[in-house]
């Protein structure tokens, strides 16, 4: 939730060119099957290592013994308990430290820094499905299979950094952007698993939406639909026709992402990637080597260093320094 006069604004660049595929410096890549694919290659080697995977269990809370202060295992919302000497949590800060975590057992100045740690989002993410690429007209020629221009990320309704920033003011005061930045990809051109013939899916990165409207919310579907058609009006302008080409959609505000995904505000990244918190302040002053105040506890999400992205640079260096821990004791 930042405007293009933020300052530390630009490292969000920066991240998303730090990284490589294929050898190649700041180039990004389609993973084939959807990024449910990722999870799915990490179970598969998880398993074949003899780790057991429990899934639908959802966590109540994190177990810690009140006189040594080190965890014992987590109690599910089922009532059962599992006990372990080390816990990891992939979930925000807030959640693992506010929700998770019984209060009495964190200082006083950590869990302040949790709590009022930036976890604002004006993120949007539409998928949609349609029954035929969209056609530029800054495109000469008609590509109905999927061109050059197809392939790559698309962005639109950003023409200016003015055009931007005063999307970005509009919902800072509460109200979704008249017209909205959006980056579009279309990876079913590339990948033919993910879509019927002669369809495609189409995913838009949609800002800026307050978590909180001024007026209206995000559970009425009127307003939902509104704002969707206002995306697919914009896109009309680049790509004429684009509107009438949707078969479906499925749209994830601020609120449905911290929903259905835990991410709190809905922030995708667990945190505000600004240069306040990264680094040695990832998540807190004092705690950015994935260890916590519970012995015992680590943070290996992207709310750990360095941040977000499908890199697994978090749960990697975490899982580092819990093996050196073990090997310690």
């Amino acid at each position: 939730m930042a405007g293009v006069n933020t300052p530390g604004s630009g490292y969000v660049l920066l991240h998303h060119i730090m990284g490589e595929t294929g050898g190649q410096r700041g180039v990004w890549a389609y993973v084939e099957g959807g990024m449910g694919s990722v999870s799915s290659a990490i179970s598969k080697a998880a398993l074949e290592a003899g780790v057991q995977i429990v899934t639908n269990a959802e966590v109540s809370q994190v177990m810690v013994d009140e006189t040594t202060g080190k965890v014992q295992g987590v109690a599910l919302a089922d009532g059962t308990e599992l006990h372990s000497s080390v816990v990891l949590s992939n979930a925000t800060p807030y959640k693992t430290f506010v929700d998770l975590v019984p209060a009495n057992t964190l200082p006083e100045e950590f869990l302040c820094a949790i709590k009022t740690a930036d976890y604002s989002s004006a993120t949007t993410k539409i998928n949609v499905a349609v029954d035929a690429l969209p056609q530029f007209r800054c495109c000469k020629n008609i590509n109905r299979k999927g061109g050059p221009e197809h392939m790559g990320t698309i962005h639109i309704g950003s023409e200016s950094m003015e055009e931007i920033d005063i999307a970005y003011k509009e919902a800072a005061g509460g109200f979704s952007s008249t017209r909205p930045v959006i980056e579009m990809t279309i990876p079913s051109v590339l990948d033919k698993t993910i879509s019927p013939p002669g369809q495609h899916v189409i995913n838009l990165f949609v800002q800026y939406t307050p978590y909180k409207l001024s007026e209206g919310s995000w559970q009425d579907p009127a307003v939902r639909k509104s704002f969707a058609e206002r995306c697919f009006s914009l896109i009309d302008e680049y790509a004429p026709h684009f509107s009438s080409s949707v078969i479906g959609y499925d749209m994830l505000t601020p609120p449905d992402l911290e929903r259905e995904f835990g991410l709190t505000g809905g922030n995708i990244f667990h945190g505000a990637m600004g240069l306040d918190s990264l680094f040695l302040m990832r998540p807190a002053k004092g705690w950015s080597d994935y260890r916590t105040p519970v012995k015992g506890l680590y943070l290996c999400g992207s709310g750990a260093h360095p941040g977000g992205g499908v890199m697994g640079a978090p749960g990697r260096n975490a899982a580092a320094v819990v093996l050196d821990d073990l090997k310690a004791r």
